[in-house]
């Protein structure tokens, strides 16, 4: 068996985002070619690979494996039933029951930032696309941060904010017919958490803004209004045009996003359009 090397990185226009072309993940991918992606993935944030039809769940999870250990989503109940690790990302219905988590992504955030050991970094494939909508946003946080007014920079420097899974959770309930009650024991392992507003890539070294208005409370050690105040602006400035992507998905997309580099938003999709993908997700370092 032949291992795979040859490859290319395209970057997107823009301010992030690389197209990864010639490479079929469901071949074994030598150390050499993993490296090559691994350094990729630091330099553009988001990865794009085309035409991955043949990528199975069993591909797909050994791949986000080599990266680090997998985080499970604590709505367990989404899970692939054949792959615990994998979140079935959709709006589908069967028997009355939604198949996967159907409004993930509503607001802009990055994937388990409530966590002590946030993400590294996220693998989304596409399985089912609706014919219209449905495309992911990216905006960069290291440039939102760069650009982040002098004032601005010194009122975040060395403060922490609390992030919290459970900040929007009944106004996301009301919206949508997608999320369950939570049980005692999914509440237990979601407790509030906190992180440097501005934490530094533990292997690039470069700064990045680390809030978002999904899961981001509040600003530690300031009054309620200073710090509403403070996250606002924060979150404004954070999703300019000029820091963002737009993913327009397509048949066989394979993304792989950097959490710690990036936040995301789901810009949806008609409810009576089919949308199907299958997320996994890596494991990061405590946030400095």
């Amino acid at each position: 068996m032949s291992l795979h090397n040859e490859f290319e990185v395209r970057p997107l226009p823009g301010p992030l985002g690389a197209e990864v072309l010639g490479l079929d993940l469901s071949q074994p991918l030598s150390d050499a070619g993993f490296q090559r992606l691994h350094r990729a993935h630091l330099d553009y944030h988001v990865l794009v690979f085309r035409d991955q039809h043949a990528l199975t769940p069993d591909q797909q999870v050994a791949l986000s494996a080599r990266f680090g250990p997998l985080q499970r989503h604590v709505l367990k109940q989404f899970a692939l039933p054949s792959h615990p690790e994998v979140l079935v990302v959709s709006n589908i219905v069967e028997d009355g029951r939604p198949i996967g988590l159907g409004d993930a992504g509503h607001f802009w955030h990055s994937d388990l930032s409530y966590k002590e050991r946030p993400s590294l970094g996220s693998f989304l494939h596409a399985q089912e696309l609706p014919a219209e909508g449905g495309d992911t946003l990216f905006a960069n946080q290291h440039l939102a941060y760069e650009t982040l007014p002098e004032e601005l920079k010194r009122a975040v420097a060395g403060r922490k904010a609390e992030h919290w899974y459970l900040t929007r959770y009944a106004e996301l309930q009301q919206r949508s017919p997608w999320r369950p009650n939570l049980t005692p024991e999914q509440i237990a392992e979601v407790p509030p958490t906190t992180h440097p507003i501005v934490r530094t890539h533990p292997e690039s070294g470069r700064p990045a803004l680390f809030v978002s208005e999904h899961f981001t409370t509040r600003v530690i050690d300031l009054p309620e209004d200073e710090s509403r105040a403070l996250l606002d602006a924060l979150f404004q400035h954070s999703t300019q045009p000029e820091f963002v992507y737009r993913h327009r998905w397509r048949a066989g997309d394979l993304v792989f996003w950097d959490n710690r580099s990036v936040v995301h938003l789901a810009t949806g999709c008609p409810a009576t359009q089919r949308r199907r993908l299958y997320r996994t997700t890596i494991e990061g370092d405590v946030p400095f």
